[in-house]
């Protein structure tokens, strides 16, 4: 049976999942400025642009959700005891629209890890595109990062939407 504590808990694990997206996009950011400033080599400096340009893109979406979710919170337990069909009418079109974007992130994901895995493996034995192999690797790494994520909060986006469905249906 689907209870407030169910949408507390989505709410509470979107939060933490992304104060997750915040900590790892600082984290590929301070890389990306070690590799591009200090170690300076190729390599580095095409590791680089995957984890600052995806890293700042965490560090957005991360601090987005994260500010976003108390809200949501509260207006769906608020809705769930005195406003349900506002559950039906407002919540589950947007949960369809996660939906569809979950789709859309998956395939550019997997393309971003194809791409920099075929980066690596295509230049890894020519010695004058250590540039290439920097920036595939790091591309293929920001781009397993945010598939996993996203594979995670897919999952738990599908357990509270069948769950909303049962309550709105009843």
């Amino acid at each position: 049976m689907f209870s407030k504590a169910d949408i507390e808990k989505y709410f509470l694990a979107e939060k933490n999942e992304s104060l997750l997206f915040i900590i790892i996009g600082i984290v590929a950011i301070v890389a990306a400025c070690i590799f591009f400033f200090y170690l300076k080599t190729n390599w580095y400096k095409g590791a680089a642009i995957p984890f600052l340009i995806v890293g700042i893109m965490h560090l957005v979406v991360g601090y987005t959700v994260y500010k976003r979710s108390d809200g949501d919170r509260q207006r769906n337990v608020y809705a769930y005891d005195l406003n349900p069909g506002e559950l039906k009418t407002k919540e589950l079109p947007r949960m369809g629209t996660i939906y569809k974007n979950f789709v859309v992130y998956r395939y550019i994901e997997i393309g971003l890890l194809l791409i920099g895995l075929l980066l690596f493996f295509y230049f890894k034995n020519n010695l004058d595109k250590t540039f290439w192999v920097g920036l595939g690797i790091a591309l293929a790494i920001e781009a397993a990062v945010s598939l996993s994520a996203d594979y995670f909060a897919e999952k738990r986006a599908k357990v509270y939407t069948k769950g909303l469905i049962e309550f709105v249906e009843k």
